[in-house]
């Protein structure tokens, strides 16, 4: 089903892998439109309660892919899978469209970055809700010495994981970050042996799986969404229609009555068809 990444599902848990290993996971269009599947694929499956993102081999993603040498970015447009990226004159960044498409996602995704990951590789994980790293990954935000500028949204996201001062240090040194001074930024919430990378993703995930995962979906957006909320008012009416959603659908009925009981709960609401609306203003902006 996919050529550039790997999809593995069980105990609850889908395994997005980057594939590329003959290219040092690099990032290209085919790629991109296999995240987007990948990320429509676990969120369509009730039985998937959360994601792991990781890359095959000792790199987790070496960045865009620059076999079209020079005139790489350049020839972007003449990609006939980018077709759907383009407004008038205007095409879309691609790893934004990854990033984006990681914060809409309806199950918890756990980034865990294997090997070293450098540009798109260091940006499209700040969508995620947990990093994890091995001891032998770092972090390259090397744009500005390609004649670029940090894409994939990481202009909203890396200044709210690290805090804007060490996002414009990181960034505008085009600096490859130690994995240490990663976890002492809180780019990454803690490293371990290649070995126990994925053991240890696995952990981290299935502590997403013991709530109602329509909750837990509900909680996702509410969290990512509200970061970029002006007053702690938009959050109280976000809180106040996602509880007034909930106080009486079935797995709140069950939450209490188990607790109650003194036993686990059963949760049986689906996140496939049981995820209320409770944005007033939609979904989100649209790209134009």
């Amino acid at each position: 089903m996919f050529e550039t990444i790997e999809y593995e599902a069980g105990d609850g848990i889908a395994t997005i892998r980057l594939n590329r290993p003959e290219k040092r996971n690099a990032y290209n269009t085919r790629m991109m439109n296999e995240l987007l599947g990948a990320f429509d694929r676990s969120d369509a499956d009730d039985d998937i309660g959360a994601v792991i993102l990781t890359g095959s081999g000792d790199v987790f993603c070496a960045g865009a892919d620059l076999s079209g040498g020079a005139n790489t970015f350049a020839q972007l447009g003449d990609d006939p899978e980018r077709a759907a990226l383009r407004h008038g004159d205007l095409w879309r960044d691609g790893g934004g469209v990854a990033s984006l498409r990681i914060f809409e996602s309806l199950k918890p995704v756990v980034a865990a970055v294997n090997g070293p990951a450098i540009g798109v590789g260091a940006t499209m994980i700040l969508a995620c809700d947990v990093r994890i790293a091995s001891n032998t990954a770092r972090f390259g935000y090397v744009f500005t010495q390609r004649g670029l500028v940090p894409e994939a949204a990481s202009s909203w996201f890396l200044p709210r994981v690290v805090g804007l001062s060490r996002a414009l240090e990181w960034t505008m040194g085009a600096c490859i970050v130690p994995v240490d001074e990663a976890l002492d930024a809180g780019l990454i919430r803690e490293t371990c042996t290649r070995d126990d990378l994925i053991p240890r993703a696995r952990a981290i995930a299935g502590r997403f799986l013991s709530g109602s995962p329509v909750a837990t979906a509900l909680t996702r957006q509410m969290m990512w969404r509200m970061a970029g909320a002006d007053h702690p008012m938009e959050a109280h009416r976000i809180d106040s229609r996602a509880i007034a959603a909930l106080r009486a659908a079935p797995d709140t009925l069950e939450a209490v009555a188990a607790f109650l009981e003194k036993r686990e709960a059963d949760f049986t609401s689906k996140v496939s068809d049981g995820v209320p609306d409770i944005w007033p203003d939609g979904a989100g902006p649209r790209f134009y």
